[in-house]
């Protein structure tokens, strides 16, 4: 599957999200080893935009135990570091409250809080789960009620799909394999 070049401007719906999803094939835990780029796919969820305002790189897969769902450019842009998702998801419910809060840049000061924000622990583990009737490769926060499912788009791809508890909607995403940086 060749993906659109920019695909966080592809707005769609989330069936047809849903339909790309589910036409995927399932993935196994080892498939998702390695760092993967990550990009919204926009659907109208209250959470699109929020990604993109933070400056969310993407994602790094150690192994089954070691996941880092969230990572950041440095200041200097040649390395990763990764964020502590609960202190990342806390400002979810303004953005929800506020939306105009996705229309302004906050990856500066997501960047200068770094020092408080960062963490070098694991914060996620990667199974595999039955979702939508498919066995398939999850990765599932340690500290939130929150699970990414992933379907295999191609060898360097994923659609992802965002299993929060209590929210009807799904968030959609999808990684691509990017080992130009390294977690710092």
């Amino acid at each position: 599957m060749t993906l659109p070049e920019n695909i966080s401007t592809v707005p769609t719906t989330a069936s047809e999200a849903f339909d790309l999803f589910d036409s995927s094939a399932a993935v196994d835990a080892d498939f998702m080893i390695g760092t993967w780029r990550g990009t919204e796919l926009p659907t109208g969820h209250p959470m699109d935009g929020l990604l993109v305002a933070s400056g969310w790189w993407g994602k790094q897969f150690v192994d089954a135990e070691t996941v880092h769902p969230l990572l950041f450019r440095t200041r200097d842009g040649n390395a990763l570091w990764a964020m502590n998702p609960t202190i990342a998801f806390s400002g979810v419910p303004l953005a929800r409250r506020v939306p105009q809060v996705k229309n302004h840049s906050f990856a500066r000061p997501i960047a200068a809080a770094r020092l408080l924000s960062q963490t070098r622990t694991s914060r996620a583990r990667l199974r595999t789960t039955r979702f939508r009737g498919v066995d398939t490769a999850t990765m599932m926060y340690d500290q939130l009620p929150i699970d990414d499912v992933f379907r295999r788009l191609s060898d360097d791809a994923v659609i992802g799909t965002m299993d929060l508890k209590g929210v009807e909607a799904p968030y959609f995403f999808v990684l691509e394999r990017d080992s130009s940086l390294s977690l710092r």
